[in-house]
């Protein structure tokens, strides 16, 4: 045995890249399990309605307690990765998730439930940052692409088949089975991180510091954005909360531009190649989120699929994105990111308008998902490529910290604003009870507007250089 392999951190970085496919089969284990940590209880919804004898506004924190916590906390998370170590917070964040998912499968209340979600969002924070922030270090420079491409499937196949996974375990076992689950998954992931590079910590690198003043506005913006989407029904609450929630982004605006350490690193946005990565990204996951609320209606309400018909019908993205994920971000290690990103948004932008347009049929909805999809995994691995490759190696974490940021903010958007369009392009306030056309006329409107976002998505990206170089935060 070579002892210098234990005392000299570049022997042990160099030991670990003699084994990228096990390190990199930790990093595509750990994003599917925080995406399906996004997704898995959505389908439960209806049923701990009845559990607790609640109502939906509160169960609807089920999953906004989760998408909070992360979008609150990924970029401290990514932060203390490059400050203290990635591989360490990144299995520490790991155990976290593993503990909420725990409390959740015995929880004895909704908000005890919804208290267990913020700790596992907390953990999944950690993870979605640390996993992209990894790869660099995982793998052989010329398969970086490759493997973002495979992070993008394991992203998009764990959002997608959460409500599959939770729907058996919720009609089988009952609903707490379903974070049993995620707690086993975490378990048997935690011994897979083991395979990581043990990078050495950066604890005097610029911008590897922490804002908790910044924290609290940002997590506070989220909470009553996300309030005043929940209350849209009732006009008294919505102008209060919506107003807090504004004057508390303008009070993060301001802490932010004079803090040491911020959140949100506003002067990236000075630089527009990486601004336009940013903004894109988040305008994407507000489509797919868009396909992911509106879909069950649309196949269900409007064209009259039962719900295991329907089912069937919609994992026909997750199956696509898991062919797909590898090739694209192959085309990324062939071709310039900025071009296949371009042809990426140009897919998602055919799907959405042909969802939009097309005739009320399953075929129709197949056909848009065909070209959705790919597009949608051909986005992600040039995108995050273009933006992890032009970052100095001690701000890996904070990189892919914004990016999940900027990801999740898009999440929380389509979850609440494209349910909303959904329910006024139908012209009610029931979906239950609305006719057909009525939630095809909705469907299509949403629809219209994810097109729409994505050509935003086009033009932000349109400034970005050929060639991306690395800039210091």
């Amino acid at each position: 045995m070579d002892h210098r392999a234990s005392s000299d951190p570049s022997l042990l970085l160099n030991d670990t890249r003699a084994r990228p496919r096990r390190a990199l089969a930790a990093l595509v284990a750990t994003m599917a399990l925080s995406s399906l940590g996004t997704s898995v209880a959505n389908v439960a919804l209806p049923t701990l309605i009845d559990a607790f004898s609640t109502t939906a506004r509160d169960v609807q924190w089920v999953v906004l307690g989760y998408l909070v916590a992360t979008t609150a906390l990924v970029v401290p998370a990514g932060r203390a990765g490059d400050r203290f170590g990635r591989r360490a917070v990144l299995t520490g964040g790991i155990a976290t998730f593993a503990a909420g998912s725990a409390a959740c499968a015995a929880a004895p209340s909704l908000w005890a439930l919804v208290g267990g979600r913020v700790v596992q969002g907390a953990g999944g924070a950690a993870m979605l940052a640390l996993t992209v922030a990894l790869v660099r270090e995982s793998v052989p420079p010329d398969r970086v692409g490759s493997a973002m491409g495979l992070l993008g499937s394991a992203s998009a196949v764990g959002t997608a088949a959460g409500p599959s996974i939770g729907g058996l375990l919720v009609q089988g076992p009952g609903w707490r089975a379903a974070f049993v689950a995620l707690a086993v998954g975490a378990a048997a992931t935690l011994l897979l991180a083991r395979a990581l590079p043990a990078s050495v910590p950066s604890r005097t690198s610029a911008g590897s510091g922490l804002d908790p003043v910044g924290v609290l506005l940002l997590t506070a913006t989220l909470v009553l954005f996300a309030l005043a989407a929940t209350t849209a029904t009732h006009r008294d609450a919505v102008v209060p909360l919506a107003g807090t929630a504004a004057a508390c982004l303008f009070g993060l605006v301001v802490i932010e531009r004079r803090s040491a350490h911020p959140v949100i690193e506003l002067r990236l946005l000075r630089d527009r190649a990486r601004a336009g990565a940013l903004t894109a990204n988040l305008l994407v996951a507000t489509i797919m989120m868009t396909t992911l609320i509106v879909a069950p209606f649309y196949l269900t309400r409007g064209l009259g699929l039962p719900i295991a018909a329907a089912g069937a019908v919609m994992a026909v993205g997750p199956l696509i994105s898991m062919v797909t994920g590898a090739p694209s971000g192959r085309l990324v290690d062939r071709f310039d990111s900025p071009t296949v990103l371009v042809c990426g948004l140009a897919l998602v932008f055919a799907g959405a308008t042909v969802l939009a347009l097309a005739w009320a049929h399953v075929a129709g909805y197949l056909c848009a998902i065909v070209i959705l999809t790919p597009g949608y995994q051909v986005f992600q691995a040039a995108n995050n490529t273009a933006m992890m490759t032009g970052v100095d190696a001690a701000q890996q974490g904070l990189a892919g910290a914004l990016l999940t940021l900027s990801r999740n903010v898009g999440l929380i958007l389509g979850a609440s604003v494209m349910g909303a369009l959904l329910a006024a392009g139908a012209a009610t306030s029931s979906l239950a009870t609305a006719p057909s056309d009525a939630v095809i006329s909705g469907s299509r409107l949403s629809f219209a507007v994810g097109a729409a976002l994505a050509l935003a998505a086009l033009a932000a990206t349109g400034t970005r250089p050929r060639r991306s170089r690395p800039v210091s935060w």
